[in-house]
């Protein structure tokens, strides 16, 4: 696994914290270059200097939701390692209310970050891969996805995630004649900064899955062979199903 994953360039998304710095660890662990992104730059230099430094890492302050800074994340990446192997999306943001209660801006932000960012990332590097003969995009989506219908509190959350999961599928298909493969990972309530502050969710930590297992799902999908493709990996908790209501209905926010 190790060897096929070694020497790629990565950009991360969202590797600030949770499941992307996990996914930054174990990418360096494989001697990945990696291009890390975040709104927190102080963040990613911190993580940069807990893995050694030096020359495989970038960092990169990046708001998901802004083309601008998006356009940057590619140009500051293809012109520090030359190229850009794999995308690992892992930016996201949540926010759990009845419906009727959720607020309008929560529901813009979440379209923006969730989605809108992934779609917009892929449309801006699929060229550059396409040039290459080879690339690989990779989608932390969500296991809600497999709910039908979306749990509740989290209908906006999840039917954006089935949108790109729909738009992933439709991706490979289109992309895989040039070598482009496209995979989504669909992680169940891990152990990140979305759950720490959900009440009865985070308090028994043994029903969460550890963000390194979601981090070692990308590494194999990324070890197959260049004539297969991972298209979809569940990991999904074994103490909590999503077969029922995981978050409880009513949360108490905290203050802003």
């Amino acid at each position: 696994m190790m060897e096929i994953a070694q020497g790629k360039v990565v950009i991360v998304t969202g590797a600030s914290g949770g499941i992307g710095s996990s996914v930054v660890r174990k990418l360096a662990a494989a001697k990945c270059k990696i291009a890390m992104a975040a709104r927190r730059l102080e963040v990613l230099e911190e993580l940069k200097a807990e893995l050694g430094g030096g020359d495989d890492f970038l960092c990169v302050k990046c708001d998901v939701t802004s083309l601008k800074d998006l356009e940057n994340l590619i140009k500051v990446t293809i012109k520090t390692f030359g190229k850009i192997d794999v995308v690992v999306n892992g930016a996201g943001v949540s926010s759990q209310h009845p419906f009727w209660e959720q607020p309008v801006e929560d529901i813009e932000k979440i379209m923006f970050t969730n989605y809108y960012s992934y779609v917009a990332l892929a449309r801006l590097v699929v060229g550059h891969m396409k040039e290459n003969g080879y690339g690989h995009i990779i989608n932390i989506t969500s296991g809600s996805v497999m709910v039908e219908p979306p749990p509740r509190n989290f209908i906006v959350y999840t039917s954006l995630k089935v949108a790109l999961r729909a738009f992933a599928k439709g991706l490979f298909w289109e992309m895989r004649d040039f070598g482009i493969k496209v995979t989504s990972i669909f992680p169940g309530v891990t152990q990140s900064p979305l759950t720490s502050k959900l009440k009865d969710v985070s308090e028994d930590q043994d029903k969460l899955v550890s963000p390194d297992v979601i981090a070692d799902t990308v590494l194999f999908a990324l070890s197959q062979p260049g004539n297969a493709c991972s298209l979809e990996l569940s990991v999904i908790n074994q103490q909590t199903p999503w077969t029922k209501p995981v978050i409880p209905f009513k949360q108490d926010h905290p203050k802003k």
